[in-house]
């Protein structure tokens, strides 16, 4: 009995699947029961990110747009809750002004506030200074979103008291504290790193006035180490100066030289090193909160306020930008308290404690907690559970998944988690004396060894590990051993602690040589340091098994550190003594685990890693056990006997079921869906939706097919950072490959190289370092001899042992050495042939290897026997596969008793084996053909040595039509078992020892013959290619089209009392509403004159720029009562001319609208757009001083500005230019008393326009005349239409004037266009008989806009040769006669004409 197998090519942004009937006995027939392709098109940053391995969710911009959106309502709300509290206590009215009033007032709040802080406001004024303070309330640290590009806070108040009152630099500063026997440095503020550097360069230029020039001072400013002194290098001839002496000395040495820098001459080799020292501290304290911190400081030493601050710098220049000047949150408060206590004295009554806590604390400095993001953290895949419940709102059934929450990665059950799996999948080999090591399997106190020094040191390379091993074990040469890790991956929690903790260690005097002691040996010198200064020595100590192991001192200092948050009011003696920032997780660590505060400032600074594992700390508490006592993780499929520690747990880690529960396990209907956001990444939750919606109608159509076999494109295996290398790896394959064939033509005279000519090349390359000999034999291949067919690309390990044909398996040969080795490997040919050269064949090898021409791979591969050739070649690559291949196969086993994956290296060769190659370009060939669109390429054949002519079609590959998605799943679908396990076993056919070689030789009875000498895979269908193309050539590719315009959404807001809540309905777009940009409007006179005829109208002749002229057009209209078509028809302008200074006016000259966008000035900026003819000038003459070179011209302005007043200090850095020709208004202009501005006939005037996103759909109508007429909607518009309860699509549009609704149309939907010897409404389009000559004639909507539309043919990927059958361009609403809507659902099949 046959049974019915889906076969599944499951891709990024498209589905081929195939529905086949494959016999089980020979007296069957298989056969094709339907293919096709179901294509769900990802946007352009969708697809890229995804194959970049960018993590980036496709709405991750929005949600930066929309969290700036509400700060902003949130400012508003402060504000009106402050004016609200300021009326209610008398301070102002409802109508008082709270702007500038009147001319030269444009800082006069920002004088007010700084007068504020020491003498007498008026009320009013005091109010305006409240709002200011509200408007911008400072930076506030958020320890969850800290990143390393905001650099560090430099806390350090104190110090930086000290060198202001004892007048030191920091290089003095630190020199007399090494000298005093203290060995902590602490961070010091930019300002003062500056000073000593120019303080320092100042001197020595005394002393050498030639080589420290200003130019050079500008180029070492703000480099780092190394720069800096790469810098200096040749100018001062530097050949590089090596301290002598212990560490502790030439640091003290150094500063010592920052010392004599400031007073007397010092040599050029050490005057270097001080400038690199003070520039790599520079560094250090550079970023976004480096420069805050170095504001906050000169408000201190000042004794100003911010307000003070800034009113300052626009006394001294009132064109002085205070944009991005950023302070502390806490200057703000400090500030405000100022301001408050001087107006209190002359407002006791009205400005009491009272009002003055519940304006700070509740409204102006209210921070809100940062909303739990906990509900998006992932649920534990062993601790959690799908449960059913009924949704209140909707009263519809849901699942929900409820359970533990998975750990942090930085937890330190995690670490050590991970660590134990690590250690047990650790493994070291020495091949030379047929040895391995296998660290799960040693004893347990060298397994502890190992683990202490991975938990305690992070990270280690493999021959650290092996120098711990080799203190017990004899490994002899340490070189010959290699390990299945580059490196293996320890505590990281614990090694950034470490290197806070070393610090200290240093400072106290301690803390040498570490990176040559063991982790025991630092561990109890770390106890004995923090017992001699008062630190709990219990942190450095965890124990993942304890019942109480979140009690533990360790555990609670790790999440002390992750999770505290900055917040609430700081005293002045605990700012001076923790500083701004993390000042009361500073503090904590100061008086509960007895860490000084400079101690308390470096730990707090630690970035913990954000993300997240997959199992919650129960499930690996319970699974860490057994991996210490060396169980794998998992049960290894090559050891099914041996229990893994999953399963110990109680655990089904591979979720796989026994035959009985095969057996008894119900099977679902059908596929559910993935809820929305049920997914970390959107891409793949689009992906796998899909998929279940296909399968479903699959089922609905056909019936329960028996099996699924699924094969996943490659980037869809692999992680986010290999799918990252991979993008770069193919850009750089892509480049590399051109120039090499660009080599071939010029080098060689190949025209048109092929991919086996590159490869070919690249192999000869290779064996450059060998002088161009083979590695087998050692003979010499010439240029000349290298596309003959004398060369041969032979496989190291012959394809008959293993199905390895990647680039590392390959190499050169002489055709002759090629049948001397046969199918055996290089080794053993060397070996039997050859075996007095055997030890020199491993020398070339390795030498071939460590010069770097070979890949480890390569290496590895030429020095393999027989005997070491690996089973499970494919297997493993099926195992190997990442979240999205796990989850889907997860989702067809509920529905499916088997699933069974396949992989692309099968697919291509059961492909080439069954005739499934080039199919798609004899397919496409003869349309291109009958157009002249192919050609003749001469290509170099080896086997005749002489050129050969191939017709091939012009820019066409495959990839260009969609159906290659649909083959590659036929061929998946009848990928069997026995493929999987023949290929994945070939070394077994020839050894008769193997303990598969009967299993494999009866297997290769069965599916494959001999053809030509050759065996080959025999076909599921005899003459397949023939039946595969006729199945082809009736696909209907499905499209997804975008219909959804708005989302129904529960908004939930949580009132006071528990389990409080407030449920709205609100509707949300389902994408962008209008583009980013948001334009002003402007008038410009036109170019060009407008006639008075009848298309004229009252819009216009409002905008005539000639106020007479208008005043005479205006008057014209107002006698035939502003009825523009009668007033300005041909007969009445004859009859009653419009004449001015007694000529006769025909044409005006107008204003146009145009949109305008301030832009920075930039390389790029088009001077012919800048509105400001002015402005426009200044800039061309900046354009040519510098020779027209606008790189040159418009960079660096800060350095040097373009000046439009150079006198008054007004320099260019933004100009006004146009922008777009349409745009729409968002919202209504207000004066600066935000009053609404309106115009003497009392209407509102527009501004803040932007451009709509893309049009929605286009409604086509019939009118009285028989002519087709259009409508465009942009996607703007459809949710204005969709929020106001009326129909997205208006069907009774100019109803009045007799229009018929037709259809409409939007992006993807699908079309019937007639041809010469097509008419669609003479064939029933519903039968699916007809689907091979529909599809010919099927397109798809690409394109809308007003009169322009555009069609892409289904079955092509992209457009070719702007051709008629690939791309229809439709410009008149007319020319859509004829054709009809039809609706294809997810598997091809026609369900729907016209309109639906």
């Amino acid at each position: 009995m046959s049974k019915t197998i889906l076969g599944l090519d499951l891709g990024t942004n498209s589905i081929g699947w195939a529905l086949v009937e494959e016999a089980e006995n020979i007296d069957e027939s298989s056969k094709i029961i339907k293919l096709g392709v179901r294509v769900n098109p990802l946007t352009v940053d969708e697809q890229t990110n995804f194959e970049r391995g960018k993590p980036i969710s496709t709405n991750a911009d929005r949600t930066l747009k929309r969290g700036a959106r509400r700060n902003l309502q949130r400012y508003k709300s402060r504000r009106e809750n402050l004016i609200e509290i300021l009326v209610k206590n008398g301070i102002i009215t409802k109508n008082t002004p709270l702007t500038e009033i009147g001319k030269n007032t444009t800082h006069q709040t920002l004088m007010l506030r700084a007068k504020a802080a020491h003498n007498k406001v008026d009320l009013v004024d005091f109010a305006k200074v409240l709002l200011t303070i509200n408007k911008k309330r400072g930076y506030k640290s958020s320890r969850k979103s800290k990143s390393s590009d905001e650099g560090v806070a430099i806390d350090g108040m104190t110090v930086a008291k000290i060198l202001y009152e004892k007048n030191l630099t920091p290089g003095q500063y630190v020199y007399e504290t090494l000298n005093g026997g203290n060995k902590f440095i602490p961070d010091f503020y930019r300002s003062d790193l500056r000073i000593e550097i120019s303080k320092i360069w100042d001197k020595q230029t005394e002393f050498y006035p030639t080589q420290l020039t200003n130019d050079l001072f500008h180029a070492i400013e703000d480099r780092n180490k190394g720069q800096t002194y790469k810098i200096l290098e040749v100018p001062w001839n530097l050949k590089g100066l090596k301290q002598s002496g212990k560490r502790d000395e030439q640091k003290l040495e150094r500063y010592k030289w920052r010392q004599q820098a400031l007073s007397e001459k010092i040599e050029l080799e050490k005057l270097v090193i001080v400038l690199q020292e003070i520039n790599g501290e520079l560094n250090n304290s550079s970023g976004y909160l480096g420069a805050i911190s170095d504001r906050s400081k000169r408000l201190y030493f000042n004794k100003i306020t911010v307000g003070e601050h800034l009113y300052n710098q626009i006394e001294r220049n009132p064109h002085t930008s205070l944009k991005n000047q950023v302070f502390y949150r806490q200057d703000y408060l400090d500030e405000f308290e100022q301001v408050w206590e001087t107006q209190a004295k002359h407002y006791p009554e009205i400005l009491t404690i009272e009002l003055k806590e519940e304006i700070r604390d509740v409204v102006i400095f209210y921070q809100r907690k940062l909303k739990s993001q906990k509900g998006l953290i992932s649920f534990c895949q062993f601790e959690s559970k799908q449960e059913e419940y009924i949704d209140k709102t909707t009263g519809k059934t849901k699942f929900r998944t409820t359970g533990q929450r998975v750990a942090p990665k930085s937890s330190p059950v995690f670490q050590e988690f991970k660590i134990w799996q690590n250690l047990n999948n650790l493994t070291f080999e020495n091949e030379k004396d047929n040895q391995i090591i296998e660290v799960r399997n040693l004893e347990d106190n060298i397994r502890e060894e190992i683990f202490n020094e991975l938990n305690f040191k992070g990270s280690l390379a493999p021959k650290d590990v092996l120098k711990v091993i080799s203190k017990h074990i004899f490994i002899n040469k340490a070189s010959d051993w290699t390990c299945n890790f580059e490196k293996i991956e320890g505590n990281t929690t614990n090694k950034a602690l470490l290197e806070v903790y070393q610090k200290i260690a240093e400072a106290e005097g301690y803390g040498f040589d570490w990176d040559k002691k063991s982790a025991k040996d630092i561990n109890e010198e770390i106890e004995a340091i923090f017992g001699e200064i008062g630190v709990n020595k219990e942190i450095l100590k965890f124990d993942s098994n304890r019942d109480d192991f979140d009690k533990q001192p360790s555990y609670q200092l790790w999440h002390l550190l992750y999770s505290a948050e900055d917040g609430g009011k700081v005293n002045e003696e605990d700012r001076l003594l923790y500083g701004n920032n993390d000042t009361k997780l500073r503090k904590t660590l100061h008086t509960k685990y007895g860490f000084k505060p400079e101690y308390a400032t470096m730990l707090s600074n630690i970035t913990m890693q954000p993300d997240y594992g997959n199992l919650s700390s129960r499930a690996m508490r319970k699974i860490t056990p057994y991996l210490q006592a060396g169980h794998p993780y998992a049960k290894s499929s090559d050891n099914k006997d041996e229990a893994g520690a999953c399963d110990l747990a109680g655990y089904n880690h591979s979720k796989s079921e026994t035959v009985e529960d095969l057996k008894n396990k119900i099977l679902k209907d059908k596929l559910e869906i993935l809820p929305k956001n049920s997914l970390r990444n959107p891409v793949v939750e689009k992906i796998l939706n899909q998929m279940v919606n296909l399968v479903n109608q699959v089922i609905d159509e056909f019936g329960k097919p028996d099996e699924v076999r699924i094969e996943l494109a490659r980037e869809l295996k692999k992680t986010a950072d290999e799918r990252e290398r991979m993008s770069k790896d193919i850009a750089e394959a892509t480049k590399r490959n051109e120039e090499i064939k660009n080599l071939i033509i010029k080098e060689f005279g190949i025209p048109n190289p092929t991919k086996g000519d590159i490869v070919r090349f690249r192999l000869w390359d290779e064996l450059s370092s060998r002088g161009h000999k083979t590695i087998f034999t050692e003979l010499y291949i010439p240029k000349e001899k290298l596309f003959s067919k004398d060369i041969e690309i032979e496989h190291i390990i012959p394809q008959a042992l293993l199905f390895d044909d990647s680039y590392s398996n390959k190499t050169l040969a002489y055709h002759s050495e090629n049948l001397q080795k046969r199918n055996r490997t290089a080794y053993d040919f060397i070996n039997q042939d050859y075996n007095q050269y055997t030890t020199e064949f491993e020398n070339r090898v390795d030498v071939w290897y460590n010069n770097k021409s070979i890949s480890k791979a390569k290496r590895n591969k030429l020095l393999m026997t027989y005997a070491d050739i690996p089973d499970g070649f494919i297997e493993r690559d099926l195992r190997n596969t990442q979240y999205i291949a796990k989850k889907a196969r997860e989702m067809l086993l509920e529905a499916f008793k088997t699933v069974i994956p396949t992989t692309g290296s099968i697919t291509e060769k059961l492909r080439e084996d069954w005739g499934l190659i080039n199919l798609m370009k004899e397919l496409n060939l003869p349309k291109y053909k009958a157009l002249g669109l192919t050609e003749t390429e001469e290509r170099f054949d080896i086997g005749s040595e002489k050129i050969k002519k191939v017709e091939v079609i012009k820019d066409w590959t495959k990839r260009n039509d969609h159906r290659h998605h649909a083959v590659d799943a036929l061929t998946v679908a009848f990928t069997t078992h026995n493929h999987i396990q023949y290929i994945n076993n070939l070394n077994a056919r020839r050894n008769t020892n193997h303990k598969k070689h009967n299993i494999i030789h009866a297997i290769e009875n069965v599916i494959t013959e001999r053809i030509n000498g050759k065996p080959i895979f025999k076909e599921p269908i005899p003459n397949m290619r023939d039946v595969a193309r006729k199945e082809i050539e009736s696909i209907l590719v499905s499209f997804k089209a975008k219909n959804k315009v708005t989302t129904n959404n529960i908004n939930e807001t949580k009132l006071a009392g528990k389990q409080r809540y407030k449920k709205t309905l609100q509707t949300t777009p389902r994408g962008q509403l209008h583009k980013e940009t948001v334009y002003g409007r402007s008038l410009r006179p036109s170019d060009k004159p407008v006639k008075l005829n009848n298309k004229f109208n009252m819009d216009v002749a409002n905008f005539i720029i000639n106020k007479k002229e208008r005043d005479a057009v205006i008057l014209h209209l107002s006698k035939y009562g502003n009825n523009c078509e009668v007033a300005f028809a041909s007969k009445t302008l004859k009859n009653n001319p419009i004449l001015l200074n007694g000529e006769t006016l025909k044409e005006v000259r107008c204003f146009e609208e145009i949109f305008t966008i301030r832009k920075p000035i930039a390389p790029d900026l088009k001077l012919d757009k800048v509105i400001d003819e002015g402005v426009r000038n200044v800039l061309e003459e900046r354009l040519n001083e510098f020779n027209s070179n606008p790189k040159e011209a418009f960079s660096n302005l800060e350095e040097n500005p373009i000046w439009l007043n150079k006198e008054k200090g007004i320099s260019i850095k933004n100009v006004t230019i146009t922008g777009v020709n349409n745009a729409t208004p968002l919202h209504y202009k207000k004066d600066h008393h935000g009053k609404e501005v309106v115009n003497c006939k009392g209407e509102k005037s527009h501004c803040d326009f932007v451009q709509t996103r893309n049009n929605h759909h286009v409604a086509i109508y019939k009118d009285n005349d028989g002519n087709f007429q259009e409508s465009v909607i942009s996607f703007y518009e459809a949710v204005e239409r969709a929020n106001q309860g009326l129909p997205i699509i208006d069907k009774l549009f100019n109803n009045h004037l007799g229009w018929e609704f037709l259809f409409t149309m939007k992006q993807n939907e699908m079309f019937i266009f007639p041809a010469d010897d097509f008419e669609p409404s003479e064939i029933d389009l519903l039968n699916p008989e007809n689907a091979g000559v529909i599809s010919k004639n099927l397109f798809r909507v690409q394109k809308i806009s007003t009169n322009y539309y555009t069609f892409r043919h289904h079955l092509e990927t992209t457009v070719t040769n702007d051709l008629n059958f690939t791309f229809k361009r439709i410009q008149t609403p007319n020319s859509l006669k004829g054709i009809i809507k039809v609706r294809i659902n997810h598997i091809g099949k026609i369900v729907h004409i016209g309109e639906f």
